[in-house]
């Protein structure tokens, strides 16, 4: 297949996309159907995530041809580095791209939703305004939770790379006072910022959080959260 064309790449990301969003919609839906006791319906929805996922890496593929490994056994050491230097290099392209670029503009544009013209215009309906905005409200909440999270993933991914490359050896800091991250989803808590959403102020200590209170993005227990260590590069 034929991808210097601009219209067939940009099909082929755009199906990658779709594929991947089937995939993890479907196991969500699976999710719900669990938890309501409909443990057919939820196996029909794993077994579809699943064809799903196939569907998204024949689309990756033709995407990165350099990514495919026919005879594994047959690469030389070196040629085994370059193609798990490349996964690394992708995973921190993705990763950067989101911190830097995706999640800063999803923030400024929910914010934007929130502006005095969309006010006046949900006053019209009142009792959807107020959800439209606290919606609006939560979605730049999230974003903005998300991006520590993502630059914290291309850190990791960067020492990963590092380390493959033979440059040392993947490790962690000693933890960072104050920061604590989430063992189910990453985000981090800042006491510097707080949890406001949650009724947590800013200057409020991880530690003087009651036990009460729950990760502001996935839902899980304070329990789940442990000191916030930074990757780093160690002498190899």
């Amino acid at each position: 297949m034929d991808i210097s064309k601009p219209g067939t790449l940009a099909n082929l990301e755009a199906a990658f996309g779709g594929e991947s969003m089937a995939n993890r919609k479907y196991l969500f839906f699976a999710d719900v159907a669990k938890q309501l006791g409909n443990s057919e319906l939820a196996r029909l929805f794993r077994d579809t995530a699943a064809q799903e996922t196939e569907h998204a890496f024949a689309h990756f593929r033709l995407l990165h041809p350099e990514l495919v490994v026919a005879d594994p056994a047959a690469l030389s050491e070196e040629a085994r580095q370059q193609v798990l230097s490349r996964c690394l290099e992708l995973a921190v392209e993705g990763e950067t791209y989101e911190y830097t670029t995706m999640y800063p503009e999803f923030a400024a544009q929910a914010h934007a939703d929130c502006d005095d013209g969309a006010v006046a215009e949900f006053t019209e309906q009142i009792a959807e305004s107020e959800q439209h905005a606290g919606l609006f409200r939560q979605a730049a909440s999230n974003f903005g939770r998300l991006t520590p999270i993502e630059h914290h993933h291309a850190d990791r991914y960067s020492v990963a790379l590092e380390a493959l490359q033979g440059q040392g050896a993947a490790g962690e800091s000693e933890p960072v006072a104050g920061l604590w991250v989430c063992k189910v989803c990453a985000v981090i808590y800042d006491p510097a910022l707080g949890d406001p959403d949650s009724g947590i102020v800013a200057g409020t200590p991880f530690e003087a959080i009651p036990d009460s209170w729950v990760c502001p993005l996935c839902g899980t227990r304070k329990a789940n959260f442990i000191p916030y260590r930074q990757p780093v590069l160690l002498p190899a």
